[in-house]
């Protein structure tokens, strides 16, 4: 057993976290986190209504009595999203901790914290850890260049981001992008972390909620079967490299492009339904880290979280056998 500030913060038993992921985070897989000792947050915008999200935390909760929590991502959108019908939901359904991310949290921290729900804020810059830290959130998650999703644009690696994070943030930080392995954990906690965020891997879990070609799409990748795209538009994004993220990276390169240029392919709702739910792989845009070059085979969370933490306790006692 692993124990860390983040263990103690939030009462779960191993310091790993399932973050937010959009069409994944539903109850069959945030409830086979939890049963693992591990700590994972549903995904509020993957379901249509704040009714819906309170409909889905209660279903999570018949799967299991462990703590779990919320991801709340505030981003721009065609639609408008009715933030504050979700985070209404959140409270009134006795959630305890919650994940923001996207644009600044403030309006909704202060929110949560009047409620009693801790928050922790992922950020992909020691600044905004800072920001996030002033604004009052219990810890931080930290993103590394590695991380599928949105990295920012200052191409900065967990090995270098974790540790400066660090030396000007006080409250726990937890090392998002590129873990998948124990060795991670042990070298995430020597850079000063309390916790690792895993997504990917958690996709190629037997609970996430995606079509099995998914699953062993991410088993098959390696370290480089990822693209960025969206550069151009100022908005960095990490994704599974296939046919429909190399057209987005040629039509964006195009003098004068702009978004809508890329939009029918970078649809969400066209990602989930092509690749998630039917497991067309070359059919539309979806999400993956390096760290699916680390990933080796498919297995239940219990067995994720349990190989992940024995490894690490191994890899801490041979790096403390070293000292002579």
């Amino acid at each position: 057993m692993i124990s860390t500030r983040f263990t103690e913060l939030f009462g779960v038993d191993h310091p790993i976290v399932c973050g937010g992921m959009t069409g994944v985070g539903t109850a069959e897989l945030i409830s086979g986190v939890a049963e693992a000792g591990a700590l994972g947050f549903l995904t509020a915008l993957t379901q249509p209504t704040p009714e819906a999200l309170a409909r889905e935390i209660a279903r999570c909760r018949e799967m299991t009595d462990r703590p779990f929590g919320v991801n709340l991502t505030i981003l721009p959108t065609v639609a408008p999203v009715p933030y504050d019908e979700y985070r209404a939901a959140i409270i009134e359904s006795g959630i305890s901790v919650v994940e923001t991310a996207g644009s600044n949290p403030a309006e909704h921290v202060a929110a949560f914290k009047a409620a009693g729900v801790k928050v922790i804020h992922k950020a992909v810059s020691v600044r905004h850890a800072v920001k996030a830290q002033e604004l009052g959130v219990d810890a931080v998650s930290i993103d590394g260049f590695e991380c599928a999703g949105h990295p920012g644009n200052d191409d900065i690696p967990g090995l270098i981001l974790i540790p400066a994070a660090v030396r000007q943030v006080e409250i726990p930080i937890i090392a998002s992008g590129g873990f998948a392995t124990g060795d991670g954990l042990a070298a995430a906690l020597a850079l000063g972390a309390c916790a690792i965020n895993m997504g990917t891997r958690f996709v190629a879990s037997a609970e996430a909620p995606v079509h099995r070609n998914v699953k062993d799409q991410i088993v098959a990748n390696d370290e480089r079967a990822t693209q960025l795209i969206f550069r151009e538009f100022n908005n960095t994004a990490r994704v599974a490299r296939n046919a429909i993220s190399e057209e987005i990276a040629t039509r964006s390169q195009r003098p004068g492009a702009v978004f809508d240029d890329v939009a029918e392919l970078a649809s969400g709702a066209r990602g989930r339904t092509q690749v998630l739910e039917r497991g067309r792989m070359e059919d539309g845009l979806w999400w993956a880290g390096q760290a699916q070059g680390l990933i080796e085979s498919v297995e239940t969370c219990h067995d994720i979280v349990t190989g992940i933490v024995t490894d690490a306790e191994k890899t801490i006692e041979q790096l403390a056998s070293l000292r002579g």
